[in-house]
């Protein structure tokens, strides 16, 4: 029996919608960590240039829309419920209203593309802790699987970088240097999850119809004690060393528009250019692109058994729907006396 799915939500990160916010909401996103509260000062006025408001929050409503548009169009109306785990709509009052209203099996869809601890594991501890807390009255949650190499992401990926490379103007491919973004994270959780390949991947099936053009993986938006090793190289430590003279700044880490692509890279990375001389182009991410949009409606599909197969890009294959027990954790250090 195919299973039958009440609603889908669409699970996200949050973000501050004014300055009274901020500050909260920093404290949700960093609770249990050793961070010292002139960081979270110091990220606060990245907020407060913008008003104290993160788009990611609207961004996600505008995605919610156009799935909604276009399952309806498909003939597969569902309810589709907005899920946050750091600002509100928080998760366990989303939950909470869904079981209420009679809600008791829920298709999740979180916002990113890719494996690690802080974009897929961790998601799946906030569904079950949250989902905990109403014992018997638990929803069961399935959720969708990672899509970094669904052709709906790539192709716009591919779109929306066509034409920052078209806003250069005359630039020649020789002097124009893609920087592909995604956001730093440490080590250790790097070793134990995909994250690396998958974003390698990624960029090279993107790059596929760049062939003249120069590539290169790099990461920003790094915090934590400096003890700690992260990702490297850092985009802004990489500017200043290339000898291409136009550089394109391309979040594929990211599916929106969000407070650290704004300030991290039209911000930082942008006047780190400037500086160096360098022309600078800012990819949009994928957005509510039409492409995106259907390939993440395929998978929905998928998971309902409306379609029977959706392919895959690239030489991995597609991702389990579950996840195998203990992926994208960091690996426990054992320290010998």
């Amino acid at each position: 029996m195919s299973p039958t799915y009440d609603a889908l939500m669409l699970l996200s990160f949050g973000g501050p919608e004014g300055p009274d916010d901020v500050m909260p909401f920093l404290r949700n996103v960093t609770r249990g960590k050793d961070v010292p509260e002139s960081r979270l000062l110091q990220v606060a006025e990245h907020y407060l240039q913008f008003g104290g408001v993160s788009p990611i929050n609207e961004q996600n409503r505008l995605l919610i829309d156009e799935l909604r548009a276009a399952l309806d169009q498909r003939g597969n109306p569902i309810p589709i419920l907005f899920a946050n785990r750091n600002w509100h709509p928080l998760l366990e009052d989303t939950i909470r209203n869904a079981v209420d209203t009679g809600f008791g099996r829920i298709l999740v869809l979180v916002t990113s593309a890719f494996s690690s601890y802080s974009g897929c594991r961790q998601y799946l501890e906030d569904l079950e802790r949250a989902g905990s807390e109403l014992g018997d009255a638990n929803p069961i949650f399935d959720k969708i699987r990672p899509f970094y190499n669904s052709p709906g992401f790539i192709s716009a990926m591919q779109d929306n970088l066509s034409k920052s490379i078209d806003s250069l103007g005359e630039a020649r491919p020789a002097d124009v240097k893609v920087l592909f973004t995604a956001h730093s994270i440490p080590m250790d959780m790097a070793n134990n999850c995909e994250y690396e390949t998958q974003l390698d991947e990624a960029c090279n099936m993107v790059m596929e119809v760049f062939p003249e053009y120069s590539w290169q993986l790099v990461y920003q938006s790094r915090s934590g004690s400096p003890a700690r090793p992260w990702l490297e190289p850092d985009i802004n430590d990489v500017i200043g060393t290339l000898d291409e003279n136009c550089v394109v700044a391309c979040p594929i880490g990211f599916v929106s528009d969000h407070m650290e692509v704004l300030f991290d890279l039209d911000h930082e990375a942008k006047d780190q250019c400037h500086q160096a001389g360098k022309h600078f182009a800012r990819v949009r991410s994928v957005g509510t692109h039409p492409l995106f949009v259907n390939g993440l409606v395929d998978l929905v599909e998928q998971r309902m058994e409306r379609l029977e197969a959706v392919p895959v890009l690239g030489t991995r294959g597609a991702l389990p729907d579950e996840c195998p027990l203990g992926c994208c954790l960091p690996k426990v250090k054992t320290v010998k006396e």
